[in-house]
Formats: structure tokens, C-alpha cells, sequence
């Protein structure tokens, strides 16, 4: 069993690091908080094998909050280690901003330096991490991140302010952070610049850009444009504007087309993947009756009884196909193929399809014949 002391384990970084380390075996977990006693810190260094020091001030009521949250902490820390006779490995999280010259930057580089004496001093593995902005599924708004300000902001319809549409931020996902600190557990060695740690990959982008991006995670409910998720940035994006959505907004209705056959709605598109719809049709009805040049289609019965059948537009048998929702078979529509789908069921045909292009009303590929 491996004991692991985390500060700050309320925070941001915290819950998502507490998580990961609970799902794994043979890993017991000490949490301690800003609003836990001083005792249980104690206990915690006195039984850790490793330490992840997460806990700090960003954002004080008083400059002086810098110094005593940052450094103050990190000193008693590493001074109980020392009087215990401890040697944990210890991770330190960091900021890019440790490098400035401003109180909070200092105070950060303060505990990195006190961090890094301890290791001097007594031999301990110690692996300062600086952590450019992090964001995330359960980034504060306001406070952690510009990214859940953004997030949080637009899926309520809120406006947001942005001096600097040009200004490049750079960005860390909270999952790569995670995975670097445990990487430390399992004995990987981490990226390195000198002596500090880097969480990889990480991603700039304009602040203009970023909020453009994430209006159009609001945008895809109506246009029905999946994001690039193919882009591991604008999928991480994404993972963290869903997280911050309200919790009575995660459900949202298609526009159906209805007709006497039933009713059909679009569900996804993309350049990359094509379209998604989904189709009801009552019993006794038929859709399709038509073929494509180019176009090709899947269909996927998910509940009911169909029959789908095909012929070569330049002439041969009727080709058919049963189909039942108890199945989930695929049948592959291919071009030069009239082709139909009929409901031959007592019930409610529910049908998935999927086609390679998305539909374009000036350029449909679609002309009617009956099989």
C-alpha cells in the first residue's frame, strides 16, 4: 500500500488528481484543505510516501496572502518533513508565473526554492512543476481559468470582455496535468527544461480565437456541426464547455420533419464524418425510393421490423434485406443502387443512418426511382 498526501485537494487540480489516484489499486489517499485542522497535515507527512503540494493563493483579499499561502505553507511542510525525518517523493505544483516579478510570481518561486532545498538537503525526489493555465472539467469560473470564464460565461448566454482579441495565452488540459503527476508515481521521468517540470502537450491560441471556438460549442446544438474532435485541443475544449454547462441544459430538442410516413430529424454533421439522422416511420409506410451517384449511406434498425430493398438502376432483381431492430445490423447503401426501407412491422420503425456527405439542397445526389 502507497500512502499519498494531497494539499489542496479541493481545488481544481485537486479533485481531478484525488479521483485518478482513488481508481488506483494498492493507493490510499490523505486529502488535506485549507479547511481541514493542522493535525491532520501532520499525520499526513508523517505516513506519506509521496506528496503532491497542490495547495496556494492566486487570488488574495490581501497581497500579503501571497507569501503566506504559497511560501508559508511550503516552509512548514518541508520543515515538519525534516524534523520527522521523512523523505517522500514530493511534486510540487507551480506556476509559468513563478518566473515574474510580481508578489505572486515571487511567492511561487519562494516555495519552489524551499522545495528544491529539501531535496538538497535530505536526498528526497522532489519535481517542481510549472504549470502554464490549466483548464478543465471542473475549472472555477472567475478564478482558475479564463477558459472556464469563457465556458461558463457563453453557455448561459452571458457576454464576456476581451481586451486583447490578439493575445496568445498557452494552455494545459487538466487530464495531461494528472497523467504527469501520476507519470512521477510510476517512475516516468517527466518533460523537463532545465530542473522545473512541464505537463505536455500545450496549446496557445488566441483569446479571441478561444472564445470564438467555444460559441461554436453553443452553436452546434442548432447548427448540428460537430466540433473537430479529431483536434485533441478543440476535444478537450469541448470535454470542458460540456462540464460547465447548467445542469438543467445537458438535454435539447432536434427539429423533426414530420410527414404522414412519420417523423425524421438530423442529429450530427461534420466535413469529416458526414451526417447522422435518426427517422420514425409508421407501420405499412415506406421511405427511400431513390439512389445516389456518389452518396453512400449506412442503416441501422434500433427498434422494429423492416424490410430494405435494392436495385441497379441499370437494370436487375429486386434485392432484399430483413431487417429487425433486435439485430443492430448494419446494411451498407451503395451508390447506383435505387434503393427503399420499409416498415413491415406492427409498430414504430426507429432507424439510424449515416451518410458520407452532408446534404446539400443545390447539390442533393438524390433522384427518385422505384425499386
Amino acid at each position: 500500500m502507497k500512502t499519498v498526501l494531497v494539499t489542496g485537494a479541493k481545488g481544481f487540480i485537486g479533485k481531478n488528481l484525488v479521483v485518478a489516484l482513488k481508481r488506483r489499486a494498492g493507493v490510499e489517499v490523505i486529502e488535506y484543505d485549507i479547511d481541514s485542522p493542522l493535525s491532520a497535515l501532520d499525520e499526513g507527512l508523517l505516513i506519506a510516501d509521496m506528496i503532491y503540494h497542490l495547495a496556494g493563493v492566486n487570488r488574495p483579499e490581501r497581497i500579503e496572502e501571497f507569501t503566506e499561502g504559497n511560501l508559508g505553507l511550503t516552509r512548514q511542510i518541508c520543515n515538519k518533513l525534516r524534523q520527522i525525518n521523512n523523505k517522500p517523493i514530493f511534486v510540487l505544483s507551480s506556476s509559468i508565473q513563478a518566473a515574474l516579478e510580481n508578489p505572486y510570481g515571487i511567492s511561487k518561486r519562494l516555495a519552489e526554492e524551499t522545495v528544491f532545498d529539501l531535496g538538497r538537503e535530505t536526498g528526497a525526489a522532489v519535481f517542481v512543476f510549472r504549470l502554464h493555465g490549466v483548464f478543465g472539467k471542473w475549472c472555477r469560473p472567475s478564478y482558475n481559468s479564463v477558459v472556464a470564464t469563457f465556458c461558463n460565461h457563453i453557455a448561459r448566454d452571458m457576454p464576456i470582455e476581451i481586451s486583447d482579441p490578439a493575445r496568445e495565452i498557452e494552455l494545459a488540459y487538466i487530464d495531461d496535468v494528472v497523467r504527469a503527476f501520476i507519470g512521477i508515481m510510476d517512475g516516468r521521468t517527466p518533460d523537463l527544461e532545465g530542473r522545473y517540470c512541464f505537463a505536455k502537450p500545450t496549446y496557445r491560441i488566441s483569446l479571441g480565437a478561444l472564445a470564438e471556438t467555444i460559441r461554436g460549442f453553443r452553436e452546434s446544438r442548432v447548427n448540428l456541426f460537430l466540433p473537430d474532435i479529431g483536434d485533441p485541443f478543440v476535444r478537450a475544449l469541448y470535454s470542458t464547455y460540456l462540464s460547465c454547462l447548467p445542469t438543467d441544459s445537458f438535454a435539447y430538442a432536434l427539429t423533426q420533419r414530420a410527414d404522414p410516413r412519420g417523423e425524421l430529424a438530423e442529429l450530427l454533421k461534420s466535413p469529416r464524418i458526414g451526417q447522422i439522422f435518426v427517422s420514425r416511420t409508421r407501420p405499412g409506410f415506406t421511405r427511400g425510393n431513390h439512389y445516389h451517384d456518389t452518396k453512400v449511406e449506412k442503416f441501422v434498425v434500433m427498434e422494429g421490423e423492416a424490410v430494405i430493398r435494392f436495385r441497379h438502376i441499370l437494370g436487375g432483381d429486386v434485392i432484399e434485406y430483413p431487417v429487425s431492430g433486435q439485430e443492430f445490423r448494419v446494411v451498407d447503401i451503395p451508390p447506383g443502387y435505387t434503393h427503399s426501407i420499409e416498415n413491415v412491422g406492427q409498430n414504430d420503425l426507429i432507424v439510424l443512418f449515416w451518410s458520407d456527405e452532408i446534404f446539400d439542397p443545390d447539390i442533393p445526389d438524390a433522384f427518385g426511382m422505384t425499386v
